[in-house]
Formats: structure tokens, sequence, C-alpha cells
């Protein structure tokens, strides 16, 4: 049995344990070493640490503090890892903890992180999901059940000092173009919640200062929120500080591709088994500045799809240039309307795409001026048929069940 090196206690803030971190930077103590070829098993919260709760209020999505997350496991130091290198990291299994057989999908208020589809739905709504196995169905989003996919929305490898500060500097630059813009377009560091890990004293303070945020992806890895990072994929992580430190977090049981709800995973605690090895100066050998994986042979088999089309015209019929992000949330919002017409609310269709193991592809971005991107949503994810004919759709839902909405106070 492979040994479990960070352990936590989901009745337990993460605050109180120093084996857990949610910002970046060079100087966050290993809290555990392992040897190119160790395999191990790292614990994690939610990514909210435990803020989001099994109930059918909304009201804990609306008042989360964003400011705090994403709570990380780690920083695991690998042996003999210097910069340069590549850390190569298997995802042996992965899986959600015997007592919390349950997951959550959020939609966040605009004033509060909001989404990718914020000006649609601009409040706090949030579904349950429940896992049995492989499968996971949602008391709030009746008429649909499906396998999950799990893994962890967000791994990578400390950054060193120069590239903390490029992050910081590049990240800035873009927030004091609109500073007042709602949600802001950027998280910059916020040292009153930063969890340093082991760091305290002068130097945690110093180091939270500065420390980066854990939203965005970036050089190291961070919050890819790759739904094919599953069990029996690799990946291979630029290394920019001594021994890599590898941390992860934000597990999702199942999520489409985009996360469209930001909170947009089935989000869970749960754990992850690992193995490490390494690749001397696989940065210069291979050309590589950004991490790259390979998936896993383990997926949900569903080969019949729907695939809905979205072009660069947003809503109000605004012609833009190639524009992928416009083109994509024209193809969410069109599969959205097309599921409504079969009695499910904007909301639960909403939260379909963003849990579901939805396909989005960049299908053209050079036939002027129109990009192209679809959605793929699988159909026999559904419990009655969802695909057009001549009869026009019916009505399958009765309309008594929603995802619960909390508005803004």
């Amino acid at each position: 049995m492979a040994e479990t090196i960070i352990k936590i206690d989901l009745s337990k803030s993460p605050y109180e344990n120093d084996m857990i971190h949610n910002r970046w930077h060079p100087d966050i103590p290993m809290v555990a070493m392992v040897k190119p070829g160790d395999d191990f098993i790292i614990e994690s919260y939610d990514w909210t640490g435990g803020q989001i709760h099994n109930n059918d209020s909304a009201d804990d999505v609306r008042d989360v503090d964003l400011s705090k997350v994403h709570f990380l496991s780690g920083p695991v130091g690998v042996e003999g890892a210097e910069p340069g290198d590549l850390l190569v990291v298997d995802i042996l299994d992965i899986g959600a903890f015997e007592n919390s057989q349950w997951g959550f999908n959020g939609f966040f208020s605009k004033k509060n992180g909001g989404g990718f589809l914020t000006e649609h739905f601009p409040e706090a709504q949030k579904s349950i999901w429940d896992f049995n196995g492989m499968f996971t169905k949602s008391r709030h989003v009746p008429g649909v059940e499906f396998a999950g996919l799990i893994h962890p929305g967000l791994i990578g490898t400390l950054p060193s000092k120069e590239m903390l500060d490029e992050w910081n500097t590049r990240e800035k630059a873009l927030y004091d173009t609109e500073p007042d813009r709602v949600p802001p377009l950027a998280t910059l560091p916020y040292a009153d919640t930063a969890h340093m890990g082991r760091m305290s004293g002068d130097a945690g303070k110093a180091a939270a200062a500065e420390a980066a945020r854990t939203v965005p992806p970036r050089e190291h890895g961070g919050n890819c929120d790759i739904k094919d990072l599953s069990r029996g994929s690799t990946v291979y992580f630029p290394v920019y500080v001594k021994n890599a430190g590898l941390s992860l977090g934000d597990l999702h049981f199942s999520q489409g591709d985009g996360e469209i709800t930001f909170c947009g995973a089935i989000e869970m605690a749960g754990w992850t088994h690992l193995r490490v090895s390494l690749i001397k100066d696989g940065m210069k050998k291979y050309g590589i500045k950004n991490p790259i994986f390979k998936p896993s042979p383990i997926k949900p088999q569903y080969d019949d799809y729907l695939i809905f089309e979205g072009i660069s015209v947003d809503e109000s019929g605004k012609q833009h240039y190639l524009d992928v992000h416009i083109a994509y949330r024209q193809a969410c919002l069109n599969a959205i309307e097309y599921l409504t017409k079969f009695g499910y609310s904007s909301a639960q269709a909403y939260a379909i795409l963003g849990t579901a193991p939805v396909q989005g592809h960049i299908s053209g971005v050079v036939d002027i001026p129109n990009a192209c991107a679809t959605l793929w949503l699988p159909t026999d994810i559904f419990e009655f048929n969802v695909k057009p004919n001549s009869e026009g759709p019916k009505k399958e839902l009765s309309g008594d069940v929603d995802v619960p909405l909390s508005p803004d106070l």
C-alpha cells in the first residue's frame, strides 16, 4: 500500500493544517520529500476548504470568500529536481472519501467572482450531486445521470522568484486597465487570507504580500481544469525551483470542457495516488515552457452527441473578429436554449453543461470574421430522447424542481 504523505481532517479548517497552502510562492517550505520512482497518496480539501455545504440553499455560494481559495495539498519535494528539469507525474488513481460521497456545482454572483455566462446568470445558484460508484446524479437537476471522470482541477509546481515577479507585473498591468471592473480582470496578491503552509512570522507575512493567487493557470500548471487528467494520465511539469514543489487540489468528480460555470465542475474532497520521476534538463530538450500531458486511457464512453455551434457574433448581434471566447459562449447559450424545450430551467441546463462530460472544440479560426466553436453534448446521459425529430420536443420535466438561487443581499 502506498503511504499517505498528506492527510486532512474535513472537520477542521485547512488553516489549521500546515501541509496546506492557498498561494504560490517559491519560499513555501516542502511538507514532504519523495524520490524519483516513489508513489504516494495525497488527501485534499475541496477547493473552498469546506465553505460549501450539502443542503438546498445557495447562500454559501453567494457568500463564499474567494480570497481564500484554492486550498492545495503540498508542496511535495522531489529529491534531485532542479530548475530546467521536467517533473513527470503519473496519476495512478483518484477518488472521493468514503464518508464524503457528494459534490457541488455553483454559479457565483456577478458581484463575487461571476462566471462565463455571468450576464445571463448574475446571482448565486448551487446544485448538489450525489455519487454512486462511478456515476452521479442531482436532486436539483432531474433526468440526467452520467459517469464521472475524476481529476485534479489544479496541480502544479512552485514558481521561481523571477517567474512570480513576472506574473505579478503582467497581471497588475492588466488589472490597471479597468480597476473598477466587476468581476475584476485579475486576482492580485492579498495577504489577509493567505495560508502559507509552514511559513510564519515576518518571512511569512512578507511572502504573503507578494504571493500569487491560485485562480488562473500559468506556466507552471496551476488551475488548468483539464478534465482528462484522470487516473492513468501523465503530466510533464516544468521545474522552476529546487525539489520542484508539487501541489494539487480542487478535485472534480466530473466537468464539462471549459468549466463554464466557474465553480463549474462537481467539486469534491478526496485523495490522489501519484508516482513521480524526472527528466533531467527536460525543458530545454523538448522546448517546454508549459506543462504537457498524456490523457487517461479511461474515460466515459459516450459516442452519440448533439453538437451546438457558435460564431463570433455576440448576444446583441455585434460582429467580432475571430473571437473564440464569444463563439464558445454562443455555442453554450444555444445548447441551454435547446434543453429548455424539454422542461429544464436555464439554470439546470447551464449546470448540465458545466458538470457532464461535455466536449468543447475550436472548430475554425481562419474564416474571417467568424471563429467557430462547438459544444458536444452527449445524448446518452439523459433519461429521455433529446434528439430533434419531426414531432418536436416533448416537455419531459414538470418544473417543480430547480437549482436553488440566493439573491444578492
